[in-house]
């Protein structure tokens, strides 16, 4: 069927085939089936079908909007009541949420009364069992000396309590001295790792400086040819911008002064309009030179600033290098730590999480369980040139964080730790398990194999290695590494990182260096190693500053003289370094507001720079438009500004692609100027203060004083301590009876301490009890009664309970119903509301297609009817016919009562009827009034007229002249012939008359025998002949003439599309029956055509 379609046959019109009895059917055709089969050809019975299932579905939709608002309308008495039982629920809440939060706070207050008291009461217990520990050692110590002091005791008890005293004297002593004695050694040992240290700071802080200031000096000098040449360029851009604007500007004007005759209908109008707008452009000049002149006082007043600043930073640091004192120190020891903690925190944010985790907890594990035999990381064991970083990365890949043990027994009991603990995920090497691969490597100058450019420590090592990077060759570039890889099957690499393997996959691209992973690591070796080297040059420091101390016991005096001195130039210096510090801030701020100042001047320049150019713009529309005041109104433009218009823009594209050109050249360097100025800013000059401030901060002249008082202090605190050790044991004999009655006493109190923080610890688990019974509690319950005593809350609490009571009947899940409830009553609201919407949009639509409906029937009523007239008319001349749509006047006609659709509409027409007049004169007849054969005129002639109004392109007749009269079979004929010749389409039709046979293009003659068909091309007199014959009865046949009529003869013609005419006459052999097909075409149409053959 869609292929029919796609070829142009209508599925609504199927008159292109007309059967036998079709014609028949017509004639007895009702007038509101006439409606119906036009209906069909204008293709509205789908439609109707369709509205009538959108109708019922309406319906339905209908009956579930009826439930819809029954619902709701229980649903809005059952929300009155629940809004009655909702105000008690209200009250209810209320109370209960008050008694809530009463009861939380006097349960709150008991817990944490109890915890303070059990607190305390732990506090207590514990000092006094480090108190009764403290006695129990010293019982101990005292029973071992018991025998010996038995002879004694009678003799000491008279002097026990002179002996106390002085004993707590002497402890005091002695616990002084020790204080001072650790103070003293700490003092001594920090002067010590500070001169050593200074000492290296200052030294290395000069070096550095030196080469900053060269950076810094060269740095300056290229920011000043840079700032040079970006002013050349800013003023470069500007005159191009300047150029462009003044063109345009000019171009505007001569373009509207082209069309100012259309513009303006007087020569006087033209210049008012322009005395207007330049009396415009005069205000905003006005504007614009107040603006120049404000910016310019703006700048003026910014380079006396800036000029201020400069003679201030000058004076300031002037008197900076006056108070800069001589240092040797230096802080190279810290900047070495610091940049190892950094390269530490790199290589950790380059290394993947869970594996940095599993390399922590390998090296906490072997700490905490003393675990021998892990050698370490690879990253950490291997060392290179760092021009094989990346090459060494890329192979190893995450290989590098593989820890490499002696044996698989310490990577199992390792691994076993970190399960227990989820420590992360570390990839262990045991040595004992690895078989090192002999690989041979090819011999040529363009590739090196990369295990011979690592070095490890240590050698046991070397397996491991060999597995990771055996395997692997450096190629001098990617030609040569495919070669080696498809040749020797080793995987490439070169020393970009471009990687071939054995397999021919080639991987490469950009790799960033600076967060290269053995970077990191060789940056934390070498400062490692500087600091231990650093290290032991301070502890020898320390050995030759002890023995010079040592040394220089004898001479206290000469110390003790120096302590005053010593005092006085600690505070001479103190003053002197916080004058420097100020000087140093003072300049810091002084160059921060001279760095502002010059960026404000910046901006006020280029702000100025615009002004300007909008003033010369300005002043130049002004002065044309005054010259072109007073001129005549012409509608062209001179000769001369003719030329200007023909030449500005050629000139404004050439200067605009300058002005990319510059504006591309001035970006670059403005980016580089803003480089140097950043880092000079930002680095450099930061760097300088820094070292200075190092320089300035080491007190090396002071520092050799103050370890010689120290180290007498030193000896004197050794002293004080030896002697009140000597005299402690001495009194410490005396107090082992105080001890022993002490230590009942104290075990006494532990005991009641006990019971006591018993008794605490229930309570506190009672009232956390009742505060979870409570369960979830309102937000302010925590604070409202917070500062409420015990005592009120409690008279509180039992007022709201007696008003709970009353509310004993409320019903506790109201406000939850009317909630639910009003969420449905709102669901169903809204779904009412679409389905009141989704209605009326349907039957909007459906009154609109309704109408289109109507059109489409009156539009097809009127083209069939016209087609009728003119095909009755050509059928029967002087005749004359057409169709009258039925409007049904009256209730009741001829074929019933009117139909009405499910909505009670009416319908437009009931029926089609026909009326003819096959004379002309006279009434017309109806299809009940007229004879067979004129029915069958009637019947052709509105398949014809229908064919028209929606034409095929071929059309298919079955004995259609059957029951016409010889007069009508002509005009069909004629007709037929008349249509294949004046349009497009074929005729197939079949007939046993002449008058079809004289007009057809090609005839075929089928012939049966013995139950098989055949088809011959015919001659058009065979064809009439047999026909004249079968009409007088002149042919024998082998049976009766009913039987050859049953048969029949046809004629099938179509026309012609140029394969030429012929004519076939048919025979059947044996029992003989004649049928002549007639035909314009190919013969497989008129096979096909053929009754006989089974198509019709």
């Amino acid at each position: 069927m869609n292929l029919l379609e796609s070829a142009g046959f209508s599925r609504s019109n199927p008159y292109y085939v007309v059967q036998q009895g079709k014609i028949a059917s017509l004639t007895l055709m009702k007038d509101s089936e006439r409606l119906d089969l036009l209906k069909e050809i204008g293709g509205t019975r789908v439609y109707e079908e369709r509205r009538r299932e959108s109708l019922k579905i309406m319906q339905e939709t209908g009956n579930k909007k009826k439930q819809i608002i029954q619902v709701v309308q229980y649903l809005d008495e059952r929300l009155r009541e629940l809004d009655e039982e909702k105000e008690e629920l209200k009250k209810y809440q209320q109370l209960d949420k008050q008694r809530r939060s009463l009861e939380y706070t006097i349960y709150d207050k008991e817990l944490h009364d109890s915890r303070q008291r059990f607190g305390e009461a732990e506090e207590a217990r514990n000092k006094i069992s480090e108190k009764l520990a403290k006695l129990n050692n010293d019982e101990q110590d005292a029973g071992e000396k018991a025998k010996d002091l038995d002879k004694d005791l009678k003799d000491l008890t008279k002097s026990s309590q002179v002996l106390n005293k002085e004993k707590s004297v002497v402890e005091k002593r002695r616990t002084e001295a020790m204080k001072k004695h650790a103070k003293v050694e700490l003092d001594f040992k920090d002067l010590e790792e500070q001169i050593s240290g200074n000492i290296r700071a200052k030294e290395e802080a000069s070096k550095e400086l030196e080469v900053l200031k060269k950076k810094i000096q060269e740095s300056r000098d290229e920011l000043e040819t840079i700032r040079a040449l970006y002013n050349d360029q800013i003023i470069r851009e500007e005159e191009i911008t300047k150029g462009i604007m003044d063109r345009e500007k000019k171009l505007s004007i001569l373009y509207q002064k082209q069309g100012r005759a259309t513009q303006f209908s007087s020569k006087a109008a033209r210049d008012k309009w322009l005395q207007k707008e330049l009396d415009d452009l005069q205000r905003v000049l006005s504007t614009n030179l107040e603006q120049e002149k404000k910016l310019e006082d703006e700048i003026q007043e910014l380079k006396h600033g800036l000029q201020k600043q400069d003679s201030y930073v000058e004076e300031r640091e002037i008197e900076l290098q006056e108070l800069n004192p001589e240092s040797d120190l230096s802080a190279e020891l810290d900047k070495l730590k610091v940049e190892v903690t950094k390269a530490e925190k790199s290589l950790d944010h380059a290394t993947p999480g869970d594996i940095r985790r599993g390399l922590q907890s390998v090296r906490r594990l072997c700490r905490d369980h003393n675990i021998h035999g892990v050698l370490g990381p690879i990253i950490e064991l291997l060392n290179c040139d760092e021009k094989f970083f990346t090459a060494v990365e890329v192979t190893a890949g995450n290989s590098l964080f593989h820890v490499v043990v002696e044996t698989d027994e310490i990577s199992t009991r390792i691994i076993r730790y970190l399960n227990s603990e989820k420590g992360g995920r570390v990839t262990f090497i045991p040595l004992n398990r690895v078989t090192a691969p002999n690989i041979t490597y090819p011999n040529n100058s363009d590739t090196v194999p990369l295990l011979k450019k690592l070095t490890f420590s240590p050698s046991q090592a070397k397996a491991a290695f060999k597995q990771v990077f055996g395997r692997t060759v450096i190629c001098r570039d990617l030609d040569v590494a495919t070669k080696v890889a498809r040749t020797d099957g080793l995987d490439c690499i070169t020393l970009e990182g471009d990687q071939v393997n054995k397999k021919g996959g080639m991987t490469g691209g950009f790799y960033d260096y600076r967060r290269s992973k053995l970077k990191f690591m060789d940056i934390i070796r070498q400062n490692t190693k500087a600091i231990r080297t650093k290290e032991e040059k301070l502890e020898k420091i320390r050995a030759e500053l002890e023995d010079i101390l040592i040394s220089q016991c004898s001479i206290d005096q000469e110390i003790t003289k120096l302590v005053a001195k010593q005092q006085k130039d600690d505070a001479q210096q103190a003053h002197d370094k916080s004058e420097l510090e100020q000087l140093k801030q003072d300049i810091t701020n002084a160059l921060k507001q001279n760095a502002s100042i010059v960026k404000a001047l910046e901006k006020k320049d280029k702000l100025l720079a615009n002004a300007r150019i909008q003033i010369e713009q300005l002043r130049a529309g002004m002065a044309i438009k005054r010259a072109e005041m007073g001129t005549d109104l012409i509608d062209h433009l001179t000769p001369e500004e003719r030329d200007l218009l023909s030449r500005f823009n050629p000139e404004i594209t050439e200067l605009k692609e300058k002005l990319i050109a510059y504006k591309a050249e001035r970006i670059e360097t403005e980016t580089r100027k803003g480089e140097l100025e950043t880092n000079q800013s930002a680095n450099l000059v930061r760097r300088q203060q820094e070292l200075e401030a190092v320089i300035l901060s080491v007190d090396a002249d002071v520092l050799p004083g103050e370890a010689d008082l120290k180290k007498q202090e030193l000896m004197e605190a050794k002293a004080s301590v030896d002697d009140a050790t000597q005299q402690l044991k001495s009194e410490k004999l005396a107090l082992q009876d105080k001890c022993q009655h002490a230590l009942k006493d104290e075990e006494k109190e532990l005991e009641r301490l006990l019971s006591k923080k018993n008794v605490y610890l229930a309570k506190q688990e009672d009232c956390m009890k009742k505060i979870r019974d409570l369960g979830s509690l309102p937000s302010d319950a925590f604070e409202t009664y917070k500062r409420k005593s015990t005592k009120e809350l409690h008279k509180m609490l039992h007022k709201c309970n007696e008003q709970l009571q009353q509310f004993s009947h409320v019903n506790k899940k109201a406000l939850d119903q009317y909630v639910n409830f009003t969420e449905q009553r709102e669901e169903l609201q809204n779904r009412q509301a679409e389905l009141d919407a989704g209605d009326e949009k349907i039957m909007e639509l459906i009154s609109v297609l309704d109408q289109r409906k109507d059109e489409s029937i009156e539009r097809t009523f009127k083209g069939v009817a016209r087609h009728f007239r003119d095909a009755f008319s050509e059928l029967v001349p002087g005749g004359r016919g057409f169709l009258d749509g039925d409007h049904g006047d009256a209730d009741i006609d001829d074929d019933g009562p009117r139909e009405t659709d499910p909505e009670g509409r009416v319908e437009k027409y009931i029926g089609v009827k026909v009326k003819v007049s096959f004379t002309g004169q006279g009434e017309t007849q109806s299809m009940k009034q007229l004879s067979g054969g004129q029915k069958t005129v009637v019947a052709l002639t509105l398949i014809f007229a229908i064919q028209r109004c929606d034409p095929a392109p071929f059309y298919l007749f079955d004995e259609i002249d059957a029951a016409l009269d010889p007069q009508y079979r002509t005009a069909v004929g004629n007709m037929i012939r008349r249509l294949a010749d004046m349009a497009n389409t074929q005729f197939i039709t079949t007939t046993f008359r002449p008058e079809l046979v004289r007009v057809a293009d090609k005839i075929y003659g089928v012939t049966h025998k013995n139950r098989v068909s055949c088809v011959n091309v015919i001659s058009k007199e065979q064809a009439l002949d047999f026909i004249e014959h079968d009409q007088s009865g002149e042919i024998e046949y082998q049976g009766s003439v009913s039987k050859t009529r049953q048969c029949g003869g046809s004629v099938v013609a179509r026309p012609c599309i140029g394969n030429g005419l012929s004519q076939v006459a048919r025979w059947f052999v044996g029992t003989m029956t004649w049928q002549v097909l007639r035909a314009q075409g190919g013969g497989a149409v008129g096979h096909g055509a053929a009754r006989e053959l089974g198509s019709s």
